[in-house]
Order: C-alpha cells, then structure tokens, then sequence
C-alpha cells in the first residue's frame, strides 16, 4: 500500500468537498455505520467509503468494529488547525465590519 500523498493527509484538503462537510456534519452526535450514511447523503456506498477514508487518514473521524459493522464518530479536534488559519483574518473582517455600520449609520443620517 503507498503511503497517501500530502494532499490526502491534510486537513483542508477533507473539509473541502461538500460531501464530506455533511458527513462531519451526520456523524458529529453519534457513531453511524456506512449504509446510514449512505441513506443520508444519497451517494453510492463506494463513494461514502472514499470520503470516510480521506476524513479518517486526516483524523477527522474514527471508527470502532461492533462485529461486521463499522462505526463512524466525527472527531473535530483536527479542525484546530483551520480555526487558527482562519483565525488571523478575523481582523480583517472586523474592520470590513465596522466600516459597513459606519456606512449604514451615515445613509441612515442622510435619509
């Protein structure tokens, strides 16, 4: 088996495709198995599969074995890593903030 390339170990990279954004999203309260996930989403069983195992490579979720059947829990601690990217241009969007109740304050005054 080849190690996974950068791309598939990486955090951004699993949260960019919507349909693992839902999955998070389905699995975020309680361990489901595939076939649930499946019926959520409205994507073949093979794709589900794929998706879990990127979200699993960047652990994003984990997985536990209830005999044939495997579980899936959403684990948001990797998530760490984009609130902290994100998180430096919070000044930037508060300052674009102000300015837009500085403009709507002033068309309010002129009306």
């Amino acid at each position: 088996m080849m190690p996974p390339s950068k791309a598939t170990s990486d955090v951004f990279h699993a949260i960019a495709d919507n349909n693992r954004r839902l999955l998070l999203g389905f699995l975020a309260h309680e361990a489901r198995p595939v076939g649930a996930c499946v019926e959520a989403l409205g994507i073949t069983y093979a794709a589900v599969s794929q998706h879990l195992s990127v979200l699993y490579a960047v652990g994003l979720v984990e997985r536990e074995a209830h005999g044939r059947q495997r579980l899936y829990r959403a684990r948001f601690e990797p998530l760490q890593e984009v609130h902290d990217w994100t998180g430096m241009y919070q000044t930037y969007w508060q300052d674009r903030l102000k300015g837009l109740g500085k403009y709507l304050n002033r068309s309010e005054d002129r009306e």
